[in-house]
């Protein structure tokens, strides 16, 4: 072969050819790309989603947004009409310290309101196969049966917490067996883990996981209440002092508004906070108390496995305890659902392998039968026979 020979090999080296399979009327280049899309696109629970998912609620959010007005005018009202006349005539301090609960008592709300509560993520269908099959063959052990027919998996199975007997209820819609203290909100379609109630005021589920924010918050609204309501009274009687009673009220009509917004809505709200202080020092949830889960009459053996025997360890554990992750994962993006096309093996390949490597066969053959004089050229150079 002549040194020079580079040149010539150069011509004859072939194009490199895709092996990736494609449709035969689409090309490789035009593949449209799908947008990667968050779980909570998908979510199959009855909430709304805001700001790219950071902010979860319930479906029904009318109530909340009275909350809101009714928090919103209140505290307006007061701080446009009555701080002004309370701080001159009593003490600046008035604004200041309505003005600190005011921003407490908001931001709890909306914790509470745009925060996941401790939704329990539902099990896949392989996962519920699964569990359904191991709990059909354990009764089938059990009875001395051996058929395979489909059994519904059982409703309760027991755990034993701290010596009490606890039992676990399967969720139908969920597939799991909820753990201990779970329910199935049946306005949000989810599993809540140590599930409290669903409070329309807020907008959410009440779980483990603003729980802590929502007592923050009524326990605050009930002394911004209390706090409102006794200034707009002082405000008036000093008024009244001055000019009378009938003219103060034509003077400061806010205050005559505020004081009935406040009247009749601080004895739900104190009331609640006490009652939910009751529940905090005994650790238990409001769907326990309604039900009487831990109530005497039940049996002389039954009592709250949860409690730590101490109120001031029971509130410690409720409201400075570290904050559980989510499980739900909702702003995570969702796996592609088709599968990857495995490596051929053992001689095994899937239809697009076979497909794109006889279209590779049939590229390599055209040359040869439509126009093989430049190729047997190169190879007649080189010494070679084809």
């Amino acid at each position: 072969m002549p040194p020079g020979g580079g040149g010539p090999m150069k011509d004859c080296e072939y194009s490199q050819i895709s092996t990736h399979s494609s449709s035969p009327m689409e090309s490789p280049h035009k593949k449209k790309k799908i947008a990667a899309r968050r779980k909570w696109e998908v979510f199959p629970g009855r909430n709304k989603f805001f700001c790219n998912g950071r902010i979860m609620m319930a479906r029904q959010t009318g109530v909340f947004y009275l909350t809101l007005i009714l928090i919103l005018v209140t505290s307006g009202l007061f701080f446009a009409f009555d701080c002004p006349y309370l701080a001159v005539k009593i003490t600046p301090a008035i604004p200041v310290v309505g003005g600190i609960l005011f921003f407490f008592v908001m931001g709890t709300l909306l914790r509470t309101s745009f925060s996941d509560p401790g939704v329990l993520p539902r099990a896949t269908p392989d996962e519920a196969a699964d569990l359904e099959r191991q709990i059909g063959n354990t009764e089938d052990i059990a009875n001395g049966s051996s058929s395979g027919g489909y059994r519904p998996p059982p409703r309760t199975k027991e755990v034993i917490i701290n010596g009490q007997t606890v039992k676990l209820k399967y969720c139908f819609t969920c597939k799991i067996f909820r753990p201990p203290r779970a329910s199935h909100c049946s306005l949000c379609d989810n599993c809540v883990e140590r599930f409290d109630h669903h409070c329309p005021w807020v907008g959410n589920c009440v779980g483990k996981r603003n729980y802590r924010f929502f007592y923050m918050f009524i326990l605050s609204l009930s002394f911004l209440t209390v706090f409102i309501f006794a200034f707009v009274i002082t405000h008036v009687i000093l008024r009244s002092q001055q000019t009378g009673f009938l003219n103060a009220l034509k003077d400061s009509p806010a205050s005559v508004l505020e004081a009935v917004v406040c009247f009749f809505s601080v004895w739900s709200i104190v009331g609640l906070s006490g009652f939910h202080t009751y529940l905090i020092s005994s650790n238990q949830t409001t769907n326990e108390d309604i039900k009487g889960s831990w109530s005497n009459k039940r049996g002389k053996e039954n009592y709250n496995p949860y409690s730590y025997g101490n109120i001031f360890t029971n509130c410690c554990v409720a409201l400075c305890g570290p904050i559980s992750p989510s499980l739900i994962d909702r702003r995570g993006y969702i796996q592609p659902d088709t599968p990857q096309p495995a490596a051929p093996s053992n001689g095994i390949t899937m239809y697009g392998a076979m497909q794109s490597q006889s279209d590779m066969v049939g590229a390599m053959r055209l040359p040869l039968s439509s126009s093989p004089d430049p190729r047997k050229q190169c190879m007649r150079e080189k010494g070679m026979e084809m």
